[in-house]
């Protein structure tokens, strides 16, 4: 038998039980097909072909995959020639297999590749992100003035059929804001692996999809317009320049508050335009929503009512005033 006949004899062997999570398609002298797969979204398929010159021509090699990112498999494949041309005279077959295999062992982070480069597109040079392959993780920095934003990003090993999750925050915001922007970047991630409770009879099956760039989107998003927004009452814009005298009392009237749409009130502002006339469906100004508020939980008819009780009692008050003058 020639080199190649034998090289794919100890392939046949030696494959699936040396190199974890592979599978042996074919195995035969125009083609060499192998799958590895470590979880359902990580699965490559290594095409390999040899060359006439082989082994001294490396061996002809395309990635396939239907999950993972075309141009993740376009570098991986130029990566994987380069190595190539170091085993010139040498078997290649079972080679290449272990490097693809132990690349995607210690690269979890490829299942996400598109979606970090997007994130890199968006951020400032101020900004940073930071890829942790060892423990599956990104630190997100963001970074608006004097206003930031630090948080580490985990991904999960069956990404993306699980959400990411947001840790170790670090943050200058008050903490209301430090809360809503974690717990509504979490429900963000949830909504995108999670069917919804109640489905629209003309919505196609559910199919969990990637969370990392829209959570990370819209973290990004909160830190570089919340310390512009301005109150949707008074108009000033509601964050200090500088964070070290940003209001922490939540019971000062110049303590920022979000309401339902996402924008903007003074607590003050937002009690005082909640208390005024008309009374009946109260809408932010910028977007035109309904305004919904923990805070402010009276029905239009009591709002209305203490309004008039407020005001007979300020005209009687005034009709004393007067009498004494």
């Amino acid at each position: 038998m020639g080199l190649i006949e034998d090289e794919l004899l100890e392939v046949k062997k030696l494959c699936e039980h040396i190199v974890p999570n592979t599978k042996l398609i074919s195995c035969v002298p125009t083609m060499v097909r192998t799958e590895i797969k470590k979880t359902n979204f990580k699965n490559i398929v290594i095409c390999a072909q040899f060359p006439k010159e082989y082994p001294h021509s490396p061996l002809l090699i395309e990635l396939k995959s239907k999950t993972l990112s075309d141009k993740l498999l376009l570098a991986l494949t130029n990566v994987c020639e380069r190595e190539l041309k170091t085993k010139l005279g040498k078997p290649q077959i079972l080679h290449t297999i272990k490097f693809v295999e132990k690349f995607i062992e210690e690269n979890p982070l490829t299942c996400c590749y598109d979606e970090i480069n997007n994130l890199k597109k968006i951020l400032t040079k101020q900004d940073q992100l930071k890829l942790k392959q060892k423990t599956s993780s990104l630190i997100l920095k963001v970074y608006n003035e004097e206003y930031y934003w630090i948080c580490k990003i985990t991904v999960p090993n069956d990404y993306p059929c699980k959400p990411i999750d947001i840790l170790n925050v670090e943050t200058n915001f008050t903490p209301t804001f430090h809360r809503h922007m974690v717990a509504q970047a979490k429900e963000i991630a949830r909504r995108c692996v999670e069917p919804p409770l109640k489905k629209k009879p003309k919505d196609p099956p559910f199919q969990p999809s990637p969370s990392l760039e829209k959570t990370a989107l819209f973290l990004i998003d909160c830190i570089k317009r919340l310390p512009t927004e301005k109150c949707q009452f008074c108009k000033e814009i509601c964050f200090h320049k500088n964070p070290k005298l940003l209001e922490h009392d939540e019971k000062s009237p110049k303590y920022v508050e979000r309401v339902y749409c996402g924008h903007l009130f003074h607590q003050g502002c937002l009690l005082a335009y909640m208390k005024q006339p008309p009374f009946g469906n109260k809408t932010c100004s910028k977007c035109g929503n309904k305004i919904h508020h923990f805070k402010w939980n009276l029905t239009d008819k009591m709002a209305e009512a203490q309004w008039a009780h407020e005001q007979a009692r300020e005209r009687e008050l005034q009709e004393v005033t007067d009498f004494f003058k």
